[in-house]
């Protein structure tokens, strides 16, 4: 009896393992989607207001969640200070400071430290169809995302459970 209550113990968590997994998949094409929302609303702001990047930081913070909030906060307080020599750095070491909770993947922190090199030195005109060419590629890093989820979420529960199923025949 106490075989059987532990092959299902071990059964139970090894699935459950699986189903985090695909959970944490969700969770971080959330926050890829959710990114693309914060940069879309930069875009925006900078288009229509036409203010100076400090107030557009400020103004998008006050409508986004946190971490994003501090990031923005945090990047309206180094232009209004002028801690850094260059916007590409405040906005990298913002990145970097700010963002670090969200865990995102090397290649997409490179991909959101990007807009740093061109938003401050662009015209108008010319920032908008920047903006509006990385917004696209956000939606190709995030429909890439898309796209592999429901397999990987399917492999990883199928791991789990098989992964269980071995733990137990060789414990029995």
């Amino acid at each position: 009896m106490q075989r059987f209550i532990g092959g299902v113990l071990i059964l139970t968590a090894t699935a459950g393992a699986g189903y985090v997994y695909g959970m944490e998949l969700k969770t971080y094409l959330e926050t890829m989607r959710y990114l693309r929302y914060v940069v879309s609303l930069i875009k925006g702001e900078i288009s229509y207001s036409g203010t100076p990047l400090q107030e557009v930081f400020a103004e998008v913070a006050e409508r986004v969640r946190e971490p994003y909030r501090a990031w923005l906060r945090g990047m309206a307080r180094e232009l209004e200070n002028r801690t850094e020599s260059g916007f590409a750095r405040a906005w990298n070491k913002c990145t970097d400071r700010y963002l670090k909770p969200l865990r995102l993947k090397y290649e997409h922190v490179i991909l959101l430290k990007e807009p740093g090199t061109f938003l401050a030195s662009l015209e108008r005109d010319t920032l908008d169809r920047t903006l509006q060419i990385y917004l696209n590629r956000m939606d190709l890093e995030i429909e890439k995302l898309r796209e592999g989820l429901a397999g990987k979420i399917r492999v990883g529960g199928c791991l789990g459970v098989m992964s269980g199923i071995f733990l137990i025949v060789i414990l029995l």
